[in-house]
């Protein structure tokens, strides 16, 4: 019997071949479940693989006879071709990798050798990386690593920013003007709706790219494998499967793919302790919202804020999972975790840039349509009744100031808060262009700019990336200990929404507000998922424990600090 009909029992698969394989995979098994004669005669996880191998017996049976067949063999390709471009080798080389990893791990856990055994490179690392004691403390240096890396994509961010509030705005009044329509509430919508709401939250794409290329790094050469087997003692020390911590890994990218990555578990009860706590994992969505407060409050060190903002989701899933494992979830099967560890590779920076990309692309897309749609329908929610002069006295207005004394004792208890976090639930990044487009359009008028050519503001966008790509490489360099090129810079001026939300928030609010933001209800397509993995039932007490959660740990932390007197 081949080796992966071996790891593969009970409709679980016991072989994980990395996230990218499992994702053709699963593309593949979806096309083969559409042509019931290929279901009747294959599993289809197992002609999935075989196709991703190419073999050459199979492919012919699919040519020739089985109807639909053509439709599984072009999508075959499409993922072949796929890995080749992300691995730079064929799938059946990466497959059988990840199956010698596997076997070398469950030798390891039932064979003993003699002391005298050679090592070879992966080994001698792995005894300083996946050391009893060193394993942790090497892992949050990493993490550490990767949010200073992340903060140095500031310039960018800070240039995307003026090209959105600088060349594109004048653009779009400019094509307003020209119709006719310059003057009007259509270039109120745009100026105060569409570029304040999407703007607000597209500035900080920049970020998320740069922390896509380190999770890539980390993943391309074997590490994060190495990180879910540190932590597996730990794991288990909470009553869970070692493989709970592969989609709370996968949780910092987003919530969606997270709670759909439990399927790997085979206990029910350790799939859905997972789920409810993989929220608790700070996904991309909400790095704009703690980008923001640690420029506006903690400008000299953003990345200790984020990082201790991630560091306080992973404390409370832990204390979560153990309360869940004793109390509601008690019980259940204890399955064996057999972790397989790939070689270590030298990530290719092709396959980086791909897997950058696609992360960063779909984040986009997502973004960019709903914050489109949310600035708009929030423009016109902020102007009914028409012409309304005070926001707060807008139909939006009066629904948030409704909500904000439920807020008020964990420090949010004016209705732009509010309304910022009601929001927040369609998707975390909105939380960010809700208060762009409040603080925009509720602010002084702007001083007049003085007008400019096309051919000026183009060469404004390219001199502006020029300059902010060589800051950005300075900013990376002088990461390394005693080394800084950025030297004594001026102070640069905050943009409009930073200076807002520093006049409206203390430091102990803005904390406050961003834990509550960390851990209350997670979006609506998150929530969606959890309900059609787990029901309604469990979608509804995931939704209601993690808001309680929130209010009352954002309280204690905004009243106990007021006693303490910050």
């Amino acid at each position: 019997m081949a080796t992966h009909e071996l790891a593969y029992t009970r409709g679980v698969s016991l072989v994980d071949y990395g996230r990218e394989v499992e994702e053709e995979i699963a593309r593949l098994q979806e096309a083969i479940e559409k042509v019931p004669a290929l279901t009747a005669r294959y599993p289809s996880r197992w002609l999935a693989l075989k196709l991703l191998e190419e073999d050459s017996e199979i492919v012919s049976q699919l040519e020739t006879s089985v109807t639909g067949g053509g439709t599984v063999l072009a999508q075959a390709r499409r993922s072949v071709d796929h890995l080749r471009g992300v691995y730079g080798d064929d799938a059946e080389t990466i497959i059988a990798d990840r199956r010698y990893g596997f076997i070398s791990g469950l030798v390891r856990k039932v064979v003993r050798r003699p002391a005298e055994e050679r090592l070879t490179t992966s080994d001698k690392i792995d005894k300083i990386v996946t050391n009893r004691v060193l394993g942790i403390p090497i892992f949050l240096v990493a993490m550490w690593l990767v949010f200073q890396f992340v903060a140095c994509s500031a310039p960018y961010s800070d240039w995307l920013d003026g090209v959105l509030g600088g060349p594109i705005c004048r653009w779009g009044t400019a094509i307003l003007d020209f119709i006719g329509l310059g003057g009007t509430w259509v270039e109120s919508l745009w100026t105060d709706g569409i570029i304040a709401g999407l703007g607000g939250v597209m500035v900080f794409i920049p970020l998320l790219f740069f922390l896509y290329f380190c999770l890539a790094i980390l993943e391309d050469s074997g590490y994060m494998a190495r990180i879910a087997f540190v932590m597996d003692r730990l794991m288990k020390a909470l009553g869970l499967h070692g493989k709970s911590f592969l989609p709370m890994i996968i949780g910092f990218g987003c919530t969606v793919p997270a709670i759909y990555a439990t399927r790997t578990m085979r206990e029910w009860k350790d799939r859905i302790v997972t789920a409810q706590v993989a929220s608790l994992m700070s996904c991309g969505a909400r790095l704009p919202v703690y980008t923001l407060f640690a420029a506006a409050f903690f400008p000299q060190n953003p990345g200790i804020f984020i990082l201790a903002l991630y560091l306080f989701g992973i404390f409370w899933a832990i204390v979560l999972a153990k309360l869940f494992r004793s109390t509601v979830f008690a019980g259940g099967e204890k399955a064996p975790f057999v972790m397989e560890l790939p070689p270590y590779r030298m990530p290719t920076l092709k396959g980086i840039l791909i897997h950058m990309w696609e992360r960063g692309a779909y984040f986009f897309r997502k973004a960019f349509f709903i914050i489109l749609t949310v600035s708009i329908v929030l423009w016109f929610l902020l102007n009914i009744p028409w012409g309304v002069e005070n926001m707060r006295d807008s139909l939006f207005g009066k629904a948030s100031a409704a909500i904000a004394p439920i807020l008020a004792p964990m420090g949010s208890g004016n209705w732009e808060a509010a309304g910022s976090l009601v929001t927040g639930f369609v998707a975390k990044e909105v939380v960010v262009g809700t208060m762009g487009q409040i603080y925009a359009t509720g602010g002084e008028e702007e001083e007049a700019e003085e007008p400019t050519t096309f051919f000026q503001d183009l060469g404004e966008i390219v001199l502006g990336f020029w300059d902010a790509t060589v800051d950005t490489v300075k900013s990376i360099i002088s990461i390394v200990p005693g080394v800084n090129l950025m030297g004594e810079e001026e102070e640069e001026e905050d943009t409009g929404l930073i200076a807002a939300v520093r006049g409206r928030f203390t430091p102990l609010q803005a904390v406050a507000f961003n834990v509550f933001v960390l851990l209350y209800i997670p979006c609506m397509v998150a929530v969606a998922a959890f309900r059609s993995e787990y029901g309604t039932k469990w979608a509804l007490f995931n939704a209601g424990y993690l808001t309680a959660l929130g209010w009352i740990v954002s309280t204690l932390i905004y009243q106990v600090g007021r006693l303490l007197g910050f």
